[in-house]
């Protein structure tokens, strides 16, 4: 099985929101779609902190400097356009001035992929049944940012 390192950033603005994509698998329609923090795969030689700041500048227009420690590790087996496989995940939690999101470092993919984002408060995230990876993200932001 494939294993797949990557990083995350979970962006908290100065209103303690949190910037969320909401996305999807077109080859499995059926599963839905589920929100998730911004970030991906490592490249070759890159850092996890290298990649999670490459991660939030392509995926938001967002520079963040200090990622500060490691929030969350976790390992989680996926199946993504029909190959399953393992995400190594780093995360990183980083509070940043509020901004408008930027798409115009999405890859084809991503535009195939992601359907929207929005910032939710900590309240709208306790209490939406929709699918947010990671589950735990509300304490993390409470802890954290």
């Amino acid at each position: 099985m494939r294993v797949r390192r990557s990083s995350k950033v979970v962006l908290v603005d100065d209103r303690r929101r949190v910037l969320l994509f909401r996305g999807w698998d077109p080859h499995e329609p059926e599963a839905g779609s589920w929100w998730f923090c911004p970030g991906g795969g490592q490249e070759d030689g890159e850092t996890v902190e290298e990649a999670a700041r490459r991660e939030v500048l392509e995926e938001t227009g967002c520079v963040v400097g200090d990622l500060g420690a490691v929030v969350l590790r976790r390992r989680v087996e996926v199946v993504f356009r029909s190959e399953h496989g393992v995400s190594d995940e780093t995360y990183f939690a980083v509070t940043v001035p509020a901004f408008e999101v930027s798409t115009d470092g999405w890859t084809e993919l991503e535009r195939e992929v992601m359907l929207e984002h929005r910032w939710w408060t900590l309240d709208e995230l306790r209490a939406t049944a929709e699918l947010v990876y990671p589950e735990e993200l509300t304490a993390l932001v409470e802890r954290h940012a």
